[in-house]
């Protein structure tokens, strides 16, 4: 049984992740899902699922002790758990940037470490970090968000190479605007018009290129493209924006 491909995904509940669970289960792999938050629905009866925050170094010892009872091995690991703080630099509180960090930055440092050893077994695999285009451009009132993912970014490059001699790719995904719960509360920030948020929504898609926001499921695409070795073996240390061509424009067009 252990020779299915085994993936874990942090954030499983949230709405990218949540899709990523179905793909991969889906393609035949076993999910390890963790999250804060109950799953609210059934999760794949040959998977397991964790809930458990990872702002507590502690949390992530636990989660990769049972990720061991339940598999010797790891293919691939999808950092997908995040939090933001929709508010102004100078209104953030020590106390706020500390968790944000230590849920989007440290719990991936962290989880690298505990990782490897279950990636390495496998003789190798991908992990894939979940940063965001606010890592190359950005806006108002989210800025620990935006300074977390542009660690991400430069952590992928740093564990790209350190693991490359144990044939572990790393390689992250920069999704754009896609119809999240997190999207939506962002959306109250006040950085777009529209009395409703279906006009805040629509206002939004008209800024990208393709002229609509994003769906989940193609972002889950692109992660299980990262994520499999048949498909993106010749990858590692790389940026892949999916965000419908927002950012090829000039924001002074």
């Amino acid at each position: 049984m252990d020779q299915e491909r085994t993936v874990l995904i942090t954030g499983a509940a949230g709405g990218i992740a949540r899709a990523s669970v179905k793909l991969f289960t889906a393609s035949g792999w076993r999910v390890i899902g963790v999250d804060r938050a109950d799953f609210g629905e059934p999760f794949p009866s040959n998977g397991l699922f964790i809930q458990s925050t990872l702002s507590d170094p502690a949390n992530l010892d636990a989660i990769y002790e049972k990720a061991h009872n339940f598999t010797t091995r790891l293919d691939a690991v999808v950092n997908s758990a995040a939090i933001q703080f929709a508010k102004p630099l100078l209104e953030t509180s020590v106390e706020e940037w500390d968790l944000l960090m230590a849920t989007n930055l440290r719990s991936v440092f962290l989880g690298a470490k505990l990782a490897y050893p279950l990636l390495k077994a496998a003789g190798g695999g991908a992990i894939v970090n979940i940063s965001s285009v606010h890592a190359i451009a950005t806006s108002t009132n989210i800025a620990a968000y935006a300074a977390s993912k542009g660690g991400l970014l430069a952590l992928t490059r740093a564990m790209a190479i350190e693991f490359a001699p144990d044939n572990i790719r790393v390689n992250t995904i920069l999704p754009g605007a896609v119809d999240t719960p997190m999207l939506r509360a962002g959306l109250e920030r006040g950085h777009l018009d529209g009395a409703s948020m279906v006009e805040r929504l629509d206002n939004l898609a008209r800024k990208t290129v393709i002229g609509r926001i994003g769906k989940p499921e193609e972002i889950a695409h692109a992660i299980y493209f990262l994520a499999d070795e048949t498909q993106s073996s010749f990858m590692t240390g790389q940026a892949l924006i999916v965000d419908g061509g927002a950012t090829a424009r000039l924001s002074t067009e």
